[in-house]
């Protein structure tokens, strides 16, 4: 995989990291449980911090980072929708919205994972994978149980 494929993969994933960060503070905005509150905003802060690292290694590689997440409104961008599509703005709904974005992201880091990345290159986006699929299955459980207890 030559430098530019490796950057242009690396700024799918800061748009998505940017797309979590702003889809997360809006669930923190919209959510009624103080926890569920704390949550979401350490979870806005940690999609920052991965698209900072990304950013760093776009840098490393010679290229220009992504600064901002994505407004092409295409499926796998789905957080910029979230604000639009929680109209209840129930914690039913803000959770599946939740959801519904991580299920975006799995998608997009799943993408860059079927590449050719260099060896450092994937480790660091294999650990961010990780991440990703510990925020899905948190959100999905909080919803379960939102949903159990309706």
């Amino acid at each position: 995989m030559d430098k530019s494929e490796v950057i242009s993969t690396l700024n799918d994933l800061i748009e998505t990291c940017k797309d979590g960060e702003e889809g997360f503070r809006t669930c923190a905005e919209d959510i009624s449980s103080t926890e569920l509150k704390s949550y979401f905003t350490d979870r806005a802060h940690r999609c920052a911090t991965a698209a900072a690292e990304l950013q760093d290694i776009v840098e490393e590689y010679g290229g220009s980072p992504e600064t901002s997440s994505s407004v092409s409104g295409t499926l796998h961008r789905r957080w910029v929708d979230i604000k639009s599509a929680v109209t209840g703005k129930d914690d039913e709904s803000i959770l599946n919205e939740c959801e519904r974005g991580e299920d975006v992201a799995k998608r997009s880091y799943e993408d860059a994972l079927a590449k050719d990345l260099p060896v450092e290159v994937r480790s660091v986006v294999e650990r961010q994978y990780q991440g990703v699929m510990q925020n899905h299955d948190q959100v999905k459980g909080m919803r379960n149980q939102v949903r159990a207890h309706r």
